[in-house]
């Protein structure tokens, strides 16, 4: 059980790491999409870069690489969304459930849905970047970006991690679940129940002391 704590743990490392160094991908999605907004405006600026620059300032290469950096940054911070609990639930439902319930649904998940899932996908990722390579896909605009292969090969890369991530997440539910009751680790998409419990406490503390301070009190004093 130790080993699978710390294999998931290490899993987690890996696909925090790539997520944080993609972060950096807003930067230049950013600048570029700035400057096609902008040059649109001042139609004789993107003119003048185009003539003195080359045909890299034009309008559709600009946003076809706004896609392709959107698409970059979406699936390499995919598997780190999950590591870090980040991606949407139906939360209402799942915090009135009971620790080993909520344990028991995320094993499940992983292991029918999330792991054969993302191994699907990255099985059709890579015929779908390899087809690309092999007749040497670009753009359909004769302005727009060639080697249409390299983005469609993040997509597999992107999925990669994610699997990682899916597996990382599952090993924790596995020792939460059939390890000893009272191991405990730093957990990605659980919470310990006296962790909840802690929580709730820290909660009802700073409401009684807003209380007390009247801060909480619903009428306020008139002046005179």
């Amino acid at each position: 059980m130790d080993r699978c704590v710390i294999l998931s743990l290490r899993l987690k490392s890996i696909v925090d790491r790539v997520g944080k160094t993609a972060t950096w991908l807003l930067v230049p999605l950013v600048v570029v999409t700035m400057w096609d907004v902008f040059a649109r405006k001042l139609v004789w600026i993107q003119i003048f870069m185009v003539e003195n620059f080359g045909s890299m300032f034009e309008s559709t290469l600009l946003q076809e690489m706004e896609w392709h950096l959107h698409t970059a940054l979406f699936c390499l911070v995919l598997g780190y969304g999950y590591t870090h609990n980040r991606h949407v639930r139906v939360d209402f439902l799942r915090e009135n459930m009971k620790f080993r319930t909520q344990a028991w649904i995320e094993f499940i998940g992983c292991t029918l849905f999330l792991i054969p899932y993302i191994s699907i996908i990255i099985y059709f990722a890579c015929i779908y970047a390899y087809d690309s390579f092999v007749i040497g896909e670009q753009s359909a605009s004769l302005v727009g970006l060639s080697h249409r292969w390299i983005i469609k090969s993040v997509l597999i890369i992107g999925m990669c991690f994610a699997l990682l991530a899916g597996i990382a997440v599952w090993l924790q539910c596995f020792v939460v679940l059939f390890g000893k009751p009272q191991h405990r680790f730093a957990l990605m998409t659980l919470r310990w129940p006296e962790s909840v419990d802690r929580e709730i406490d820290r909660v009802r503390l700073w409401v009684r002391l807003k209380k007390r301070a009247g801060m909480l009190n619903p009428r306020r004093r008139r002046g005179g």
